[in-house]
């Protein structure tokens, strides 16, 4: 690749959810689930360049400081990675149906339970229609507006995050991550 690419709609405005994985396939080159190590450093240095852009500056111009203090307030859990949800909660985005989906189920139990209430032909995948009932039913759980062709865009964006053999359904172990 010739030269650092500018990252796709990494500006203070809000992130559709089709953006965010945008934002986040393009740090995440590797492709392993976290944002870590130089793929961190150059996320960093992107966020600090849109704030600059956008009016917001912090006192403090040491890069390695702003660093620490950006990883001790959003990496919750303290691994010096940074995962998708983590980022969801970073990049302010319109829908964060990341966050819904992790609230709505929390434990491996609870998991199960969705998989098998929207597995309703019994296949063992999640097709298109099954995944785009569950996300309808989050989305009112959740008390956020949406119409059809958002509903629609929501089903397109799940599917290109996790359905890793591009078969149009989820599996068990593409769902799990």
């Amino acid at each position: 690749m010739a030269g650092p690419q500018q990252a796709p709609h990494l500006h203070l405005a809000e992130l559709t959810a089709s953006q965010f994985l945008d934002v986040w396939r393009h740090f995440d080159a590797d492709g392993n689930g976290y944002i870590e190590g130089k793929e961190l450093e150059n996320f960093f240095q992107e966020l600090e360049s849109a704030r600059k852009g956008a009016g917001v500056d912090s006192k403090n111009d040491n890069l390695g400081d702003k660093m620490k203090e950006f990883m001790h307030k959003y990496d919750k859990n303290a691994d010096g990675k940074i995962e998708m949800a983590e980022l969801a909660q970073i990049l302010p985005t319109e829908e964060n149906f990341l966050l819904c989906f992790r609230q709505h189920v929390r434990s491996s139990s609870e998991f199960m339970e969705a998989w098998r209430r929207y597995d309703t032909d019994r296949s063992g995948y999640i097709e298109a229609n099954e995944l785009k009932g569950f996300l309808s039913d989050l989305l009112k759980k959740a008390n956020r507006p949406y119409d059809e062709p958002k509903l629609q865009e929501y089903t397109q964006t799940i599917l290109r995050m996790f359905d890793m053999n591009g078969d149009g359904k989820l599996g068990l172990s593409e769902m799990s991550r």
